[in-house]
C-alpha cells in the first residue's frame, strides 16, 4: 500500500498534474505519473503518462470536473496499492497574509479569491480545482503552494513602492514570482556550486512568463516581478515594465478602459506584441522576419539590464543559472545574454551551450553559468507534504 499525492497547476483551458509517492521522513517523495488536459470547456484530451500505465482520451465534453473526475477514477482503479492523501495546489499569488503553504479552509479560498484582480490570467484558473476538488471529495485535504511564498525573505525597502504609506499598509508592494521554481532551483544548487551554493547567485526562469531572481544563502534577495506578474521582462505576450505614464496616456489620449488595458498588458504585448508574428520563442527563432529578430533581441536586452540590476542588490555574483522551457531550451537567448554580461567576466562554452549544459560557462569564466531544469511540481508535493504531516501529529488525516 502506497500513500500517493497529486499536485495540480490549472491554467484557463488547461490542466497539468502529477502524482508523487510518499516514502518515510526525510526521503523526497517520487514520481509516479504525471499528466495534462487541455482544450477545458469543450471536449477535454486528457494524457497521463505512467511506468505503470497511463492513459489518451479525449472527453466527450466538460471541464475541470469532467478532468479530475477522470483522474481520481484513474488514481484509484489503475493501481489498488495506492492512497491518495492529499492535493497540492499552485496558486499564483499569496498576498500579504500567506507566504508559506497552507492547508486550505473555504475561509482562506475566499481570501486567495480577492486576490484574482491581482494575477488575472491564474489566479482564478488556479482556485477552480480546489473547488471541484472540495466539492466531490471533501475529506480530502488541499494545500496551497504559493509563487510569491519564496519571497517573503525579502527585506521591507526591497517591497515597498514610493506610494502613500496607507497603500503599501492595505498591500500595494512588490511581491515577486515564479516563487516554487526559485525554491527548487536553490535547493539544487550544492550539487552544481558545491561551496558556492550559498553565494550570490542570479536565477534567470524564461519562459511563457519569466522573470529573474537574486538569491543569496538560498534566500530570495530581490526580484524582477512586483505587485502583478505583467512587471519586469518582456513575456510571451505580457508587456514585463512599462511607464505608467502610458497607460496615463491611453486612458486620456485613446479612451482606454481596465479591461482594455488588461487585455493589452496581458493578451496583445511582449514577444507577440512586438514581433506580430508569435509569442513563442521557437517560432520567433526559426522566423526569418526582422520583426521577430527584434523581438528576440529585445527580450535579451531586457535580461540583460535586469542582471545588471540583481547584480547590483546583491553586491556582487558568484553563478548565474538559467531554467524554465526557454531558459533550458533557447541556445541563441542564452548565448546572447552571456555575450551581453562579458563586463561580469562571463565567458561562454558555445558546444556546452548547444547541448543546453548543464555547465555551459568555459573554464576561464569569473561566473560559472549553469542550465537546470526546474521542478514546480516536486516542490509542491514536498510543501504539501510536510503540511500534512506537520497537522497530522497527534491524529489522523481523512484519505479517500
Amino acid at each position: 500500500m502506497s500513500d500517493v499525492i497529486l499536485t495540480l497547476n490549472a491554467g484557463s483551458t488547461s490542466l497539468k498534474f502529477s502524482l508523487f509517492s510518499v516514502g518515510s521522513d526525510g526521503v523526497d517523495p517520487t514520481p509516479l505519473a504525471d499528466g495534462d488536459a487541455d482544450g477545458l470547456g469543450d471536449r477535454p484530451h486528457l494524457k497521463i503518462t505512467a511506468a505503470s500505465g497511463g492513459i489518451d482520451t479525449a472527453l466527450d465534453a466538460g471541464g475541470y470536473e469532467a478532468v479530475l473526475a477522470r483522474v481520481l477514477d484513474w488514481i484509484e482503479t489503475h493501481d489498488s496499492g495506492m492512497t491518495l492523501i492529499g492535493a497540492g495546489h499552485r496558486i499564483v499569488h499569496g498576498g500579504p497574509e500567506f507566504a508559506a503553504p497552507v492547508r486550505l479552509s473555504k475561509a482562506i479560498t475566499r481570501k486567495l479569491a480577492a486576490l484574482n484582480p491581482l494575477a488575472p490570467l491564474h489566479q482564478p484558473h488556479n482556485l477552480v480545482p480546489v473547488r471541484v476538488l472540495g466539492a466531490s471529495h471533501p475529506h480530502l485535504p488541499q494545500v496551497a503552494c504559493f509563487d510569491t511564498g519564496f519571497h517573503a525573505s525579502n527585506a521591507p525597502l526591497t517591497t515597498r513602492y514610493a506610494i502613500p504609506r496607507e497603500m503599501h499598509d492595505a498591500g500595494i508592494r512588490r511581491y515577486g514570482f515564479h516563487g516554487l521554481s526559485y525554491e527548487y532551483i536553490a535547493s539544487t544548487l550544492p550539487g552544481y556550486l558545491g561551496g558556492k551554493a550559498d553565494g550570490r547567485v542570479v536565477v534567470a526562469h524564461l519562459g511563457g512568463g519569466a522573470s529573474m531572481c537574486a538569491i543569496h544563502k538560498g534566500r530570495s534577495v530581490a526580484s524582477s516581478m512586483g505587485f502583478s506578474a505583467i512587471d519586469g521582462l518582456v513575456m510571451a505576450t505580457r508587456s514585463g515594465a512599462i511607464d505608467p505614464g502610458v497607460l496615463l496616456y491611453l486612458m486620456s489620449e485613446r479612451d482606454m478602459n481596465e479591461a482594455a488595458l488588461s487585455d493589452l498588458l496581458y493578451r496583445r504585448s511582449g514577444l507577440l506584441g512586438v514581433s506580430g508574428v508569435s509569442g513563442d520563442m521557437r517560432a520567433l527563432l526559426a522566423s526569418p522576419t526582422s520583426e521577430a529578430r527584434e523581438a528576440v533581441d529585445l527580450f535579451i536586452y531586457r535580461i540583460g539590464r535586469e542582471l545588471g540590476s540583481l547584480v547590483a542588490a546583491l553586491g556582487g555574483l558568484d553563478a548565474l543559472i538559467f531554467t524554465g522551457g526557454i531558459g533550458e531550451h533557447a541556445a541563441p537567448v542564452r548565448a546572447g545574454v552571456c555575450e551581453g554580461a562579458n563586463w561580469l567576466g562571463i565567458g561562454l562554452d558555445e558546444a556546452a551551450n548547444r547541448s543546453d549544459g548543464p555547465r555551459i560557462s568555459d573554464a576561464d569564466s569569473a561566473v560559472p553559468v549553469f542550465v537546470i531544469p526546474t521542478n514546480e511540481d516536486l516542490m509542491i508535493a514536498r510543501h504539501t507534504l510536510h503540511v500534512l504531516r506537520v497537522q497530522a501529529e497527534g491524529h489522523t488525516e481523512p484519505k479517500i
